[in-house]
């Protein structure tokens, strides 16, 4: 984004402050409490899986909203909670890989954070726990407050000693992001050693059976790893639970908009870190009792974006959205009005532990990737030298490397184990997506078709490298 582009929504931003806010009474906006974890996808029961225990999170679901196709824009932690905080897709604004350390990928100059933008309408702003939307800090997402507790316990801490400040607010509402690190791979007690799930303060999860989702082998190590991820899932439900009852105790429930969601797929081979169908599938839940349509048990099958939750929010507050979000509020689906859903889901990788650049399209029945990179066919997610689990496709991860694209029939094979893009009958539906795929990337300016994106590393050392070699020449 160039300089005068972020000036301009700079100036947007601070004229809905100036002209129309002070004029908002304050029931018309709701307080709004966004709840999210890191690496679930969709692995709660209240989603099917039912050796999954989570009555928390199934009871929220069974009083409020959900969407069993809710989609991430990335399937890893930075781009995709970028998404959902800015309405924007990662090359857009910015975030095509992690944000922390090193890694250093940062919210472009000109975006606006929802944080930033609720509280320039007013809201009281506070964050607790996960924050890995930028490189920056809390101030730069526009929170007022912001407390470092990220394991689950300590996250719903500080979110309930925060929503019991928010409930003597009199003259205006409140935003509150809080997040936890569960279920992410944790490291054990003994930091040498290969990365679980449990970190040592939790229990693997078998009272209901384990059950192997059919990407992957079913082998005993497959099963030890998902048993630790239902304990730690179960861990994470009692603690937005406890949140959860917080809202309802402080009779805060009927004037505020509860979300919760998570950033990607869970951490197991090709869902973490992959653009399958494990990787961007996403929990996506939400309840808001005081209007109706938002509350009351209701499963949505339509295709919702997490580019879309921004949107949606502004406009439940009556606050204009800027025309450069790329998301659709999806308001009018809960309010019964009329409402032309998603056909097409848009997903990106560019940078997460390497350079692994995909881009892909799905419709209702079909999905493109294509790959930028001979990357392997899918990145690790275990953060382990010996992974315990492994997938069916490909049969030996060690000697497979990505095609150039791939074409999958979504109403046939939902697990993407056959790629059919060399096959003569599916050269029309190829054709297609790959018409609709370059048409997004050419409208939303995506770096990568004008060559390879380099990380800020590269161009940190690069800076380094040649600043040091014109001191050696002076």
């Amino acid at each position: 984004m160039s300089n005068s582009q972020g000036i301009t929504r700079r100036a947007a931003t601070a004229a809905i402050s100036s002209t129309l806010l002070p004029g908002l009474a304050a029931q018309s906006r709701p307080n709004v409490l966004l709840l999210h974890c890191h690496d679930l996808g969709q692995h709660l029961h209240c989603y099917g899986v039912d050796c999954v225990q989570s009555p928390n999170l199934d009871r929220f679901a069974g009083q409020g909203v959900l969407f069993e196709r809710s989609f991430c824009t990335a399937p890893q932690c930075s781009p995709s909670r970028a998404s959902i905080f800015t309405g924007r897709y990662p090359h857009s604004n910015g975030v095509m890989g992690l944000t922390h350390d090193e890694f250093a990928w940062d919210l472009n100059a000109g975006e606006r954070h929802l944080g930033q933008l609720l509280k320039g309408a007013g809201y009281a702003t506070a964050g607790v726990g996960i924050l890995h939307e930028t490189h920056s800090g809390a101030q730069r997402c526009g929170l007022d407050d912001y407390v470092a507790a990220s394991a689950a316990d300590r996250m719903a801490d500080a979110a309930i000693a925060k929503l019991n400040e928010f409930a003597k607010l009199r003259d205006k509402p409140f935003y509150l992001q809080a997040g936890c690190i569960e279920p992410h791979r944790l490291p054990g007690p003994d930091r040498n050693a290969d990365l679980g799930f449990l970190g040592g303060r939790m229990t693997p999860d078998t009272e209901r059976g384990v059950t192997v989702p059919p990407y992957l082998r079913d082998t005993a190590g497959t099963r030890a790893e998902l048993a630790e991820l239902q304990g730690a899932i179960r861990h994470m439900d009692a603690q937005m639970g406890r949140v959860l009852a917080a809202v309802r105790d402080l009779r805060l429930a009927d004037s505020t908009l509860v979300i919760f969601t998570t950033d990607h797929g869970i951490a197991m081979p090709r869902a973490k870190c992959s653009v399958y169908e494990p990787g961007l599938r996403t929990a996506f839940i939400l309840a808001y009792p005081g209007r109706e349509g938002w509350h009351g048990g209701i499963r949505y099958k339509e295709m919702i974006s997490n580019i879309d939750y921004l949107p949606t929010i502004l406009e439940l507050a009556n606050l204009p959205v800027s025309p450069d979000v790329q998301g659709r509020s999806f308001a009018a689906l809960l309010d019964q009005k009329s409402y032309a859903p998603r056909d097409m889901i848009f997903g990106e990788l560019t940078y997460h532990d390497y350079y692994d650049p995909r881009r892909t399209v799905r419709t209702e029945t079909h999905k493109l990737i294509v790959n930028f990179s001979s990357a392997p066919a899918f990145m690790d997610p275990s953060q382990s030298w010996r992974p315990r689990s492994d997938t069916l496709v490909p049969p030996n991860h060690a000697l497979a490397y990505h095609p150039p694209f791939e074409l999958y029939d979504l109403t046939r094979d939902p697990w993407e184990r056959q790629d059919v893009s060399a096959s003569p009958a599916y050269s029309p539906v190829l054709a297609d997506l790959r018409a609709k795929l370059l048409r997004q990337l050419q409208d939303t300016r995506d770096p990568i078709l004008q060559g390879a994106v380099t990380c800020p590393l590269h161009r940190k050392s690069q800076a380094w490298l040649l600043g040091s070699a014109a001191s050696q020449k002076g």
